[in-house]
């Protein structure tokens, strides 16, 4: 296992998608994005992406420095494609969009279409949620196929991840966000990785046997080699029974059919669609009921009693904060296959030993 600072890591990443074509802003954005996973205790969209992401780039998946389309522009409403951009700056600009149109009247709705990985959805909720506004983002990829349906061992869904952002000001906000599937396909990869092991629900053979293990999803693969989902026989299971399943292929509809990425389909190219809904609290309730209300309702869900003695009730987004200021304070454990497979992503852009040596340092 390696422990790094997450500056360091952020100027490393930074560096290494700078070295493979991206612009310094781009560049460390990117960084701030996939550490910012691991802070939040997500290594599923942290910085085990790099390789992945560079390969994208390298076969022409992912465009590097893209400014997006817009295709519709009205006044609580935007069509954006991504062109095929980097998420991370795409996201971002469909983020900013989506507020300024909330701040001027009240509400706006965001379609993102054919755009490269988005990275944790969470994090578009926390940056709308900084600027006082709330949202919810449906996002999909048309050419994952990962998830088998309630019911059924063939894939028909991506991962299809869905988050709530609730602004608290001057207090850490409310943020929902999670995989409609029993867990995201990054967490297969750091399980795969040696990294957390998962539920043993969490995956099913292509013959019906229901599993935690990565190889149903990845067939046969190298401690630090490449992982490929299209390798694999078996599919991740949607989370929650029909309930979940029934959630996923609703985000499937919302994410990708109506942003027009499209929703999942055998030989569509790889990309993301975001449907994304700002609100402005203070043009719902001008008096200011609306934040009372949530710190009242948040110390009443506080009060409920756990099960088990000596435990504790969460409200959505207390883990990832609570992750953060530990690895903050602590540094990010990464596992020796993750980074031996970064460190070999980054030499074949041109960063040599020494700069990876400072990183480690």
């Amino acid at each position: 296992m390696v422990k790094v600072k997450a500056d360091k890591l952020k100027d490393f990443v930074s560096d290494i998608f700078q070295k493979a074509g991206c612009s310094e802003t781009e560049g460390i954005r990117l960084g701030e994005s996939l550490v910012g996973a691991n802070l939040a205790g997500h290594d599923s969209h942290g910085v085990i992406r790099v390789p992945r992401y560079l390969q994208w780039k390298a076969d022409g998946d992912f465009v590097a420095d893209r400014t997006v389309e817009v295709v519709t522009d009205l006044p609580s409403l935007a069509v954006l494609d991504g062109q095929y951009g980097f998420g991370q700056t795409t996201g971002k600009q469909a983020l900013e969009v989506g507020i300024k149109k909330a701040k001027e009247t009240g509400v706006a709705v965001v379609a993102l279409r054919n755009t490269g990985h988005v990275g944790r959805v969470g994090e578009w909720a926390e940056q709308a949620a900084a600027a006082n506004i709330v949202s919810t983002h449906y996002v999909n990829a048309p050419a994952s196929l990962l998830v088998a349906p309630y019911g059924s061992k063939d894939r028909r869904y991506s991962t299809a991840p869905y988050a709530v952002g609730i602004p608290r000001p001057g207090k850490e906000p409310l943020i929902l966000d999670f995989a409609t599937s029993v867990v995201a396909e990054g967490k297969v990869l750091v399980a795969s990785q040696g990294g957390k092991k998962l539920p043993d629900n969490a995956l099913v053979s292509d013959n019906g046997h229901i599993a935690g293990d990565p190889h149903y999803l990845y067939g046969d693969y190298e401690p630090s080699g490449p992982r490929n989902h299209r390798n694999g026989k078996g599919a991740i299971r949607a989370m929650g029974d029909h309930k979940g399943s029934g959630l996923a292929f609703m985000v499937e509809i919302l994410g990708g059919s109506l942003t027009g990425t499209g929703a999942p389909l055998e030989g569509r190219r790889w990309s993301n669609g975001m449907l994304s809904m700002y609100v402005d609290p203070e043009k719902i309730d001008p008096d200011g009921f609306f934040p009372e209300d949530v710190e009242r309702y948040l110390s009443f869900f506080k009060e409920a009693r756990p099960i088990e003695e000596g435990g504790e009730v969460l409200h959505p987004g207390e883990p990832e904060m609570r992750a953060k200021k530990d690895r903050l304070a602590n540094g990010i454990e990464i596992s020796n296959e993750t980074w031996t497979a970064i460190c070999e992503a980054a030499r074949n852009v041109g960063i040599n030993d020494t700069r990876i040596a400072e990183a480690e340092g």
